[in-house]
Order: structure tokens, then C-alpha cells, then sequence
């Protein structure tokens, strides 16, 4: 078996002979039958969006001058509620804390921890308010200049697997895993995961993407921790921390589903081309993903599977929006759920994640947009599911992908063991 080692990796880099690839366009390869060889590419860079809800965010905030209060015993960052401590830091007028990315605005139903912390990324102006152990309430503005810590940290991220959710009831289901109430039964179906792009897809013995190496996490440099909670030879998926001032908005935010906000954000990984094996697990095409299928009542009741192909090609990743479709609404749908915000008086593209909510909600035609659909063989019946949201952005994957490729062909991002 042909073989490499990672110093001869980075010297190929540094001297600019070095082949980097996606792993979109190694796909594009094998698709076409022009399967690259051992010899034929270096390092392959992956990468994934979506929804991540083992995401919290470690702060360290200026409340008030040094003596001003004991310690703090309750904190909201606009009216998220965060968590003090573990450090009590007495007397120092300062709160350490943790805010999770699935916590919900005291104030507002439709904002979280996802919101905060792309607003945090932005260097937008956040509304602090504290009570001290002594009773105290103390309110203040902070940005993220004024925070000694802005550390990420995701306990749950980039699984090599997902599930797809469908509801075989009668009964509408409200659910995280949907923008809205799931109707039934078998009126569609919500997905996620990046297929052949995504990180332990790409890696799935972990022979690279493990504990100590180098990632992109949101677009800030990041360490993986370890593997991370629920992890499994099956379904394994990662622990990374990164400092959240390196980190790109695009690539973070919040995201509204049935069940309250959630937080989405984006991971890319470096796979050095070490060996022939490690190549051999990079020649995936969407098609060869398997993507069980399960009542979304359930979660592990499997009702059968379809593939990555079927949900992620001959579709368009971006709603087209013609402003004379749009009726003016005295409730507009498409302002209602949108999982981003991304339409209210206008559409915002960059703010836009590919869901499909606002083509499968606006009664009028006004986003026009190719979804898609799969069918399933259910209790030896065939059932077509259109496909009615997507949790996961192939954009913002593709995107950091082909960032990270980018920044170790030019030595900027160092491949780690």
C-alpha cells in the first residue's frame, strides 16, 4: 500500500506542488469516472452546516467597576438567560459564564442562543442585565471588545450520520427536527447533513479528524476535544472549541423551529492524504450515503432509507424571490417562519439558509424553488415525501470548504497530527 507522511505533505505545500481538493470535487471525479489515484491529491478538505444544538458559548464579562458587587447569582445577554460561574470572580465587577445555544429569550419566543451568539460574532451591542447574590441588579451594554473570553465550545457537532424525519400521524407534531408543525401523515419530509461533503463522512474510521487536530469551526481555528457526547463507532460525531472573535457570522447563527430556536453552525476538517486507505474512504459520492428515515414522533423507529442523492441533487440550493408575486399579506407565512429571518420587508440572500420554508409556505408563489422529493417503500406501499425543510446548508458547507482549502494551499492553516 502506497504511503505518505504528513512532513512530506506539508513540504509538497510549502514548495506549491501540493494537490488540494474538496471533497465535493473528488466526488465530482468518481462521478464522472475519472477517480483520483493515490498519487493524484494530498489533502482533501470537507465540510458541514446545520443545525447543532450541543453548542454553548464561554464569556467573560465587564458588569461594573471592580467592588461594585459580591458575585453574580442571575444573568440575561438580551434576555437570554446565561449561566454564572463556575469562577465566582468576587469583587471583580465581572461575570464568567455559559450560555447555551438552545436557550430561549426571556422576551422574545423567536430569539436564542444562536441569535446572541451571531450577534456576539458581529460585534453587535448586547444587552446585559444582572442580579447579584445580594440582590443587586446591575444593567449594562457589552460587545465582544469588552469580553475577556469568547470561547465556543460544541459538545455535539458534525455527525458522519443523520436522520431524516417524516410524521405518519394524523396529528401535526411540533418538533426541533422542523420549521414548523409536521403535518401528516406522510406530507413531507425534513433532512440533515451535507453528505459526501461532510467531515466523518469523508473520515469515518477517524483516522484523522480526531482528538488534538486542527479544524475550521464557524471559520475560526479550532481544536477537536474529543469525540462528543452520543458518539458511537456508528454515529460518531465531535467535541471542538474555538474563539469565537476569529469566527465568521455567516457561518453561525440561530434558527427557529417548531420547538423554539436552535443555534446552526459550520465545521470544516483538513484529511492529509496519508495513505491509500485514507484515500479509498474519500471516493463517496451521495449516492452510497444511506439516510435512514424515522417517524419524527420517534426519532429511532426507522421507517426506511433513501440516500444523500436524493435529497441534495438535481434540487436548487437557493430560493429565487419575485418581488411581484408577493402580496403584501396582512400575516405573511414566509415572515412568520422563516428559520433565519431572512425575509421580512425584503429578502436577504446572505442571511438565507436553503430550508425551502419560504417556498413551501408562501400561497402566492413568491420564492420560487426546487425542494425536491424522495419516495419510500412504507409497509409495502410507495409513499412520495416532498421534501419541506432542510436543516443543514450546503452553501455555507461548500463555502468553508473551499475556505479551508484555500488557506492550506497558501500555509495559513497548519496541518496538525
Amino acid at each position: 500500500m502506497k504511503s505518505r507522511t504528513l512532513s512530506q505533505i506539508k513540504d509538497k505545500i510549502e514548495n506549491g506542488e501540493a494537490t488540494v481538493l474538496t471533497a465535493e470535487e473528488v466526488s465530482r471525479l468518481v462521478k464522472e469516472g475519472n477517480k483520483p489515484g493515490f498519487d493524484d491529491v494530498d489533502v482533501v478538505t470537507t465540510g458541514t452546516c446545520g443545525i447543532m444544538s450541543g453548542t454553548a458559548a464561554v464569556l467573560h464579562i465587564k458588569v461594573d467597576e471592580p467592588g461594585s458587587f459580591k458575585k453574580a447569582s442571575k444573568i440575561l445577554l438580551n434576555g437570554v438567560p446565561g449561566f454564572p460561574g463556575p469562577c465566582p470572580n468576587e469583587w471583580l465587577g465581572t461575570v464568567d459564564l455559559i450560555v447555551y445555544g438552545t436557550s430561549h429569550s426571556i422576551y422574545d419566543d423567536d430569539y436564542g442562543g444562536g441569535f446572541l451568539f451571531q450577534d456576539i460574532i458581529k460585534g453587535n451591542e448586547i444587552k446585559v442585565k444582572m442580579e447579584s447574590t445580594n440582590g443587586e441588579t446591575i444593567e449594562t451594554i457589552a460587545t465582544i471588545d469588552d469580553m475577556g473570553t469568547a470561547q465556543m465550545v460544541g459538545t455535539r457537532l458534525a455527525f458522519k450520520n443523520y436522520t431524516a424525519f417524516v410524521n405518519p400521524s394524523e396529528e401535526s407534531v411540533a418538533s426541533i427536527f422542523n420549521a414548523v408543525n409536521m403535518e401528516g401523515p406522510y406530507k413531507g419530509l425534513s433532512f440533515s447533513g451535507c453528505g459526501e461533503l461532510n467531515p466523518l463522512q469523508n473520515d469515518p474510521h477517524m483516522r484523522n479528524i480526531k482528538e488534538g487536530v486542527r479544524v475550521l469551526l464557524c471559520g475560526s481555528v479550532g481544536i477537536v476535544l474529543g469525540q462528543g457526547t452520543r458518539s458511537s463507532q456508528e454515529k460518531p460525531n465531535l467535541m471542538i472549541s474555538a474563539d469565537m472573535r476569529q469566527m465568521d457570522p455567516l457561518y453561525v447563527g440561530g434558527y427557529k423551529t417548531a420547538d423554539g430556536p436552535e443555534v446552526f453552525n459550520s465545521v470544516a476538517a483538513a484529511i492529509p492524504i496519508l495513505n491509500e486507505d485514507i484515500l479509498k474512504d474519500t471516493l463517496i459520492t451521495n449516492k452510497e450515503i444511506k439516510l435512514p428515515v424515522a417517524d419524527i414522533r420517534g426519532r429511532h423507529q426507522v421507517l426506511g432509507f433513501t440516500d444523500y442523492a436524493s435529497v441534495w441533487e438535481d434540487i436548487t440550493e437557493r430560493p429565487v424571490y419575485y418581488p411581484e408575486g408577493c402580496q403584501k399579506c396582512e400575516l405573511c407565512l414566509v415572515c412568520e417562519r422563516c428559520p433565519t429571518g431572512a425575509f421580512k420587508s425584503n429578502f436577504d440572500e446572505e442571511i438565507c439558509f436553503g430550508c425551502g420554508m419560504c417556498n413551501y409556505s408562501c400561497p402566492h408563489g413568491a420564492f420560487q424553488m426546487k425542494r425536491g422529493k424522495i419516495r419510500l417503500n412504507i409497509d409495502e406501499k410507495l409513499v412520495e415525501l416532498p421534501i419541506v425543510c432542510r436543516q443543514s446548508d450546503i452553501i455555507r458547507a461548500r463555502k468553508l470548504a473551499e475556505e479551508l482549502k484555500k488557506r492550506v494551499i497558501n500555509g495559513s492553516f497548519y496541518l496538525s497530527e
